[in-house]
Order: C-alpha cells, then sequence, then structure tokens
C-alpha cells in the first residue's frame, strides 16, 4: 500500500556517538518536497530488513531467489581501522548505500508504509537537543570537491570555533596532507543559510492562503519573528506563516546547519510544558501589517 508522502532520496549525515550506543543520522527528503533529519540504530536497521523481508517475500527472494530485489545489508568488520568509531563510519556508508538501493526498487517496496514508517521522524528526531554527552562525527566526503574554496562566495560562509574530539587525518582542498589532534580548536566555514532553520513539532493544516501546512519533523527556515505567535516561514520554496509554538530548534539539525536563536527561557518553557501548546489566535490582518517588514507585507499582499 502506497502512501501519498515517501522518501524519495536519503544521505548519510552524521554518526552520533551516545555513550555505548551508536546511532546513524540521515538528511531524508520527501516527495512534497520537505527534509527532515532522523537517527536510527544498527539494530533498527536490521529489523528494518526483517520487517521487509516478512511482508515483500517475492522480493526478497524467498520463493524463488531469481526474484529477489530487496538489497543486503553488509555489515562492517569487527575489527574494523580506528576501532569503534571506525567501524561505526564504515556502517553509515554501508547504510547509505543501503538505503538507496532500497529507493532503486519498485514502488511497492520503495513507496511502502514499513519504510515509510521506519523514516518518518520520532519524538526523538524532534528533540531541541543532542542527550549529554554526546559526540556527532561529520563523515568525510569520499570526492574532494572540484570547486576550489577561493571559488566560494564568502559572504555566504560563516565561522564556528569548534573543538576537535580526536586526532584526525585528512587532505585539504588541494590534496595536501591536513592532520589535526584532539582537542585542538579548529575555525570551521559554515555556509550560513538564509533563515534560521526550525523544525515543526507536529503537523500543521494551514487554515488561509497565507499559511503554510507542514508534516511533523518538517525543516522550515524562520525568515521572521513576531511576539504575537505567529512567524513568517519558508517551506518547500513558498513563504507562509505558521504557529511559533510548532516550532523548535533541531538537536542534528542545528548542528550541521548552524546555530538556532530560541532562548534559553523559551527551551526550559518547552521542557515544563505538558501536552501540546495550544495555537494561539490569529491577531487582526492590520495588526500584523503594522508591525511586519517589507518581506511580510509582500506575502500578505498575495492572499
Amino acid at each position: 500500500m502506497a502512501s501519498s508522502r515517501y522518501p524519495v532520496s536519503i544521505a548519510a549525515a552524521a554518526l552520533v556517538q551516545m555513550d555505548r550506543l551508536q546511532m546513524f543520522a540521515f538528511s531524508v527528503h520527501w516527495s512534497d518536497g520537505s527534509d527532515t533529519f532522523v537517527s536510527r540504530s544498527w539494530d533498527e536497521f536490521r529489523q528494518l530488513q526483517k520487517t521487509l523481508k516478512e511482508t515483500f517475500p517475492v522480493e526478497a527472494g524467498l520463493l524463488r531467489r531469481s526474484h529477489r530485489l530487496l538489497p543486503r545489508l553488509p555489515d562492517a568488520p569487527l575489527l574494523s581501522r580506528g576501532g569503534r568509531l571506525g567501524r561505526g563510519l564504515v556502517r553509515l556508508r554501508l547504510l547509505e548505500t543501503y538505503v538507496q538501493a532500497l529507493l532503486a526498487t519498485a514502488d511497492r517496496v520503495s513507496q511502502s508504509l514499513v519504510l515509510i514508517g521506519f523514516f518518518e521522524p520520532q519524538a526523538r528526531d524532534l528533540e531541541s537537543a543532542l542527550p549529554p554527552n554526546s559526540m556527532v562525527i561529520l563523515p568525510a566526503p569520499e570526492k574532494p570537491s572540484p570547486r576550489p574554496v577561493d571559488s566560494l562566495d564568502i559572504h555566504t560562509l560563516e565561522v564556528q570555533s569548534l573543538c576537535c574530539v580526536q586526532p584526525f587525518h585528512t587532505q585539504d582542498t588541494q590534496g595536501r596532507p591536513f592532520h589535526t589532534k584532539a582537542q585542538e580548536s579548529l575555525n570551521v566555514l559554515l555556509r550560513h543559510p538564509s533563515g534560521t532553520q526550525f523544525c515543526t513539532s507536529r503537523a500543521y493544516k494551514g487554515t488561509r492562503a497565507d499559511e503554510l501546512s507542514v508534516p511533523a519533523g518538517a525543516r522550515v527556515q524562520v525568515l521572521e519573528t513576531s511576539d504575537r505567535g505567529w512567524w513568517l516561514c519558508r517551506y518547500c520554496d513558498q513563504a507562509g506563516l505558521l504557529p511559533s509554538v510548532l516550532l523548535q530548534p533541531e538537536g542534528l539539525g542545528a548542528f550541521l546547519s548552524g546555530p538556532a536563536t530560541l532562548g534559553r527561557e523559551d527551551r526550559e518553557k518547552n521542557k515544563t510544558t505538558t501536552g501540546p501548546p495550544p495555537v494561539p489566535a490569529r491577531p487582526p490582518l492590520s495588526a500584523i501589517q503594522s508591525r511586519c517588514c517589507t518581506i511580510t507585507r509582500r506575502a500578505l499582499a498575495r492572499d
């Protein structure tokens, strides 16, 4: 059974080490144009493979091996280079190849409720912060960027100082050796997004032409905030209003896309709130127009 919303592309984002548990984070692009970050354990992927075999015995080759369409789920060697973290990074690459092969199978599998449900954002994917003492390891690109860093638009980049968690050896953009030490401070160039990145804590269906409709876990860019409870956001190349109570900084997404702007008081308020907060009443159109910027007025004028 197919759904109207299904993943169309999935890419490995990071390895997240939490105490003794390793989580594998992926960026998922959906058929409705939305993007989400999800993290799953190795055991959850093994369970997915088992469920797919039970749900699609023909495609799994259980009835006839020549009819097999489901890819196999290979594991990394137990003694991998780099120890446990090295094995985790190998697993991350293997999982990326595995899920991309799943999406390349027949629509009956790639658009099935099994696969859709597996990659739908869960409650832990919507947390505004990672668990304490979590370590996020970004995989090194397999191929150097063909575009030299000197040709990048420096106005779209921002510098952040980050601490290296372990020694690392790679090559720079010119192919020269690049070495770092544990606890060494590095200046990291991050591409600055055109708006602050948030995710939706639950789905919302817009009731007016100037409002957005978004699924749970969707990544949106906040273009303008307001103290009246409605923010101007961009989602799937459309700009519109969303209730701010539905928006929260991403945990892993905030790390990968740049810092979010939700203050400490707002985060503490979200922690102590029981149940989903109510959507505030829409202020009169005249009140919005009197307090908004030119971008907002143009968005409202299209109504």
